[in-house]
């Protein structure tokens, strides 16, 4: 068969599985660490532009997030932040980094149903020990074909990877909940992006929807996926 679409790249985060759940709530954590030094507003706008101006220095992640608490913790405390609060901070942020994984809605169901005659792959940004940990307790490793977990998602980077791992981009396919990240670069890299919205999104990864191309799809959940596949391949009429 002739397929128009031979690859299908799955973003992990907020995507398979749970992820900024997480995040809200070790944030909530550090507001009431906070509470008596900064509004909870203006705590959040703090840590907001530290994670920002952290990227360059440790990536996305949990790591980089544990950073940027303790940054902001010493800047809104005029560097008199207790020893304690520290602790509690870098204790949040490894039961972030060992939280069981939970799997989203029709997660292996989508995964398994394309992997039976597609490429699967996993394109995802993050630390490499926690995005590892996490597609291990998973257990949807065995499903894809390969893994890619890089620095940043950018049109380049899809475009190497949907070359290396498949037949380019023109025939590839991107979901991921992420509008920034997992749709419009690869959109522009000429394949074609899906949109699975999650409750949550990180305000770094907000996005304008690229409303009226060709090539971009939103999906309410990945219960779809499969069928919109087949639709694309000519497969329904």
């Amino acid at each position: 068969m002739n397929r128009r679409i031979t690859t299908i790249a799955f973003d992990a985060d907020d995507t398979l599985w749970q992820n900024e759940t997480f995040y809200r709530l070790t944030q909530e954590r550090f507001t009431g660490l906070l509470a008596q030094h900064a509004s909870p507003d203006h705590l959040h706008e703090r840590l907001l532009a530290a994670e920002r101006r952290n990227l360059g220095h440790y990536g996305f992640g949990i790591k980089g997030f544990m950073l940027s608490m303790i940054e902001t913790a010493i800047e809104v405390t005029e560097e008199r932040v207790p020893a304690n609060v520290i602790r509690e901070i870098i204790a949040a942020g490894q039961e972030m980094l060992a939280h069981p994984i939970e799997l989203l809605p029709h997660a292996r169901e989508a995964v398994e149903a394309l992997a039976a005659d597609h490429r699967v792959i996993l394109v995802t940004k993050g630390d490499l020990l926690d995005q590892e940990r996490k597609l291990a307790q998973s257990e949807l490793g065995e499903l894809f074909d390969a893994v890619e977990i890089v620095s940043d998602k950018t049109t380049p980077v899809y475009e190497r990877i949907f070359r290396r791992h498949g037949d380019g981009p023109e025939r590839a396919l991107m979901v991921g909940n992420s509008l920034k990240s997992d749709v419009i670069p690869p959109i522009a890299a000429g394949g074609f992006g899906v949109h699975v919205p999650h409750g949550l999104t990180w305000a770094l990864e907000h996005a304008d929807p690229p409303d009226g191309h060709p090539r971009f799809f939103t999906l309410p959940d990945l219960g779809g996926l499969p069928a919109l596949v087949d639709r694309l391949n000519g497969n329904f009429p």
